[in-house]
């Protein structure tokens, strides 16, 4: 039987007393990352109103600023889009010594410009055939490269774009694309399968968060992270990831339930 999309909560208290605990384990790891000159790269995609923003923000919240660095793009300008495809995310990536978290990244071209007519399918079948590639070059250079999918329901996506739409503080949130996340629902689960199917490699695998529960998700997102890079002083009882919220992506979760459809 497919498993419905998990929407188990977390005590308030309990989250914030295990996300403190957390973010001390992410405070090692920078002083790690100084230390040994790594080069870190997490890219976090998903759909509109997936959870982005408020898991980046808890990551990096006391980490020194100066060594970690949020890369969220807007739209392309007309010099962007007559430049070689992954020139302007190349400006970004981690020096050494550094982590570097894509809030949206180069995906950008199999999700949202695939589905609005952004881009042409010459230039997105171009994408899917190359980033491999692309991303293949980043991490024998040296980087890490860790890529997050946020997964969510159709039914909590509209409650969080009404709830956007309701709360002064989050009018900045609002754009024409969330309008039509709705309404192309389909058509972007078309097109993130197909990316899935075409950019899942071993060099860089996806990993899917259940994320319709945002502290349950922002949890053990920091958990998949801490236990996949080394650190000294690592408290190997606390970073363990719930399996049934973020696993590796594979063909058979997109039918059973696993990925939302």
């Amino acid at each position: 039987m497919a498993k419905k999309h998990d929407k188990s909560s977390i005590d308030k208290q309990a989250y914030k007393k295990t996300l403190r605990a957390l973010q001390i384990e992410l405070v090692k790891l920078q002083k790690h990352i100084i230390k040994q000159d790594y080069k870190i790269l997490i890219i976090f995609e998903g759909r509109d109103a997936g959870g982005k923003d408020g898991t980046i923000k808890r990551i990096v919240e006391h980490l020194s600023p100066r060594e970690i660095r949020t890369v969220a793009l807007g739209p392309p300008s007309d010099r962007d889009k007559s430049n070689w495809y992954f020139q302007r995310y190349t400006a970004y990536l981690p020096a050494a010594s550094e982590m570097v978290l894509f809030n949206r990244s180069w995906y950008n071209r199999a999700g949202v410009e695939r589905v609005m007519g952004f881009c042409t399918d010459v230039q997105c079948q171009e994408f899917l055939e190359t980033v491999p590639s692309y991303e293949g070059m980043l991490i024998r250079s040296g980087i890490r490269l860790l890529k997050y999918y946020l997964d969510i329901s159709k039914d909590e996506q509209k409650k969080r774009l009404d709830d956007r739409e309701q709360d002064p503080l989050k009018q900045w949130k609002i754009s024409p694309i969330d309008k039509s996340s709705q309404k192309y629902w389909d058509e972007y689960s078309v097109a993130r399968n197909i990316m899935f199917a075409k950019t899942h490699h071993c060099d860089a695998p996806w990993t899917i968060v259940r994320a319709d529960h945002k502290p349950t998700a922002r949890i053990n997102v920091i958990r998949d992270i801490l236990s996949r890079l080394d650190y000294v002083g690592k408290d190997e009882a606390l970073i363990c990831p719930d399996a049934d919220i973020v696993f590796p992506y594979a063909e058979d979760c997109l039918k059973n339930g696993m990925i939302v459809p």
